[in-house]
């Protein structure tokens, strides 16, 4: 079984993109819910030592995967970008 976990900053930035584009975090949130069934889509890239980040539109998600089996991936950050 997959699971999701968020840490506090990322959801403070997702409460943020909530309120100011509900359509742009529902675009958000279903492609990391997409991460549950293909952890490294061929939109992410490696990001430092162990995260990788993917473009959603006008916004990034910045995340790591924990483990394997069980699946777990930790959204580490949700911001805007300055390009789609």
């Amino acid at each position: 079984m997959s699971r999701i976990t968020w840490d506090p900053k990322a959801r403070g930035g997702f409460a943020r993109l909530v309120k100011e584009d509900p359509k742009g975090a529902d675009q958000v949130l279903d492609s990391i819910n997409l991460l549950a069934d293909d952890p490294r889509p061929a939109g992410a890239h490696p990001y430092g030592r162990s995260l990788l980040r993917m473009r959603v539109g006008f916004y990034r998600v910045v995340y790591e995967v924990v483990g394997e089996k069980p699946l777990i991936i930790s959204v580490e950050h949700v911001g805007r970008s300055l390009t789609p």
